[in-house]
């Protein structure tokens, strides 16, 4: 793909992929600050691109954005119902066995859903599946407040940046870029709000 290409893509951007994409950028930057407003955020996100991916022929994608949706309206409530019981709803870290049951759990998912999918309409079928499920139970370790999160998005992004640029959707692109760098600042935000939350547990206890 040559750069005027990609200049000419711009210039054809949708009105809704761009919606989609400051929406998004919006939710990422009041997560990591721990902002209910977040959720909404990521609704109105979401669901523009659940059928913007339909469209594009990305079922796992679309399917993905959808479940999202859903995040959104879980994420919102927890979140919600704890804001008046910050300690017992502390940012908290996997164990060495979570990461390894994450890991191997959700990559033998995404082989069983790719093989599957290989013989649909998804043109990317291994690498838009492990998107998928790496990304659905990233959600809800960051609706749980989990600060691991935020290490495997660096890794989940990447994916996606390979995936929308062989399928065309550069301001998606740019937004995953961003994602990347929010993901960064939001893993030390929420490690430094962890050490004042551990204190602050101390001192009550005290």
């Amino acid at each position: 793909m040559s750069i005027s290409a990609i200049i000419e893509a711009f210039l054809a951007l949708s009105k809704w992929e761009l919606c989609a994409t400051v929406l998004g950028i919006t939710y990422i930057i009041l997560a990591a600050k721990e902002s209910i407003w977040c959720w909404p955020a990521a609704f109105l996100s979401t669901l523009i691109y659940t059928v913007l991916f339909w469209e594009g022929q990305l079922p796992m994608q679309s399917i993905l954005n959808f479940y999202y949706m859903g995040m959104a309206v879980y994420g919102f409530q927890l979140w919600r119902k704890n804001q008046t019981q910050e300690l017992s709803f502390r940012i908290k870290k996997l164990s060495f066995n979570q990461h390894l049951i994450y890991i191997f759990g959700a990559g033998l998912l995404s082989i069983a859903i790719g093989s599957f999918t290989a013989t649909t309409v998804s043109q990317y079928p291994y690498l838009d599946s492990a998107i998928m499920i790496f990304s659905v139970i990233n959600t809800y370790l960051m609706a749980q407040k989990v600060l691991d999160n935020w290490i495997y998005w660096l890794f989940i992004n990447t994916a996606a940046i390979y995936l929308y640029w062989q399928t065309g959707f550069y301001v998606t692109i740019v937004m995953f870029c961003i994602y990347f760098i929010l993901a960064i600042f939001g893993f030390f935000e929420w490690k430094e709000s962890r050490k004042k939350q551990k204190l602050a547990a101390i001192m009550k206890t005290s």
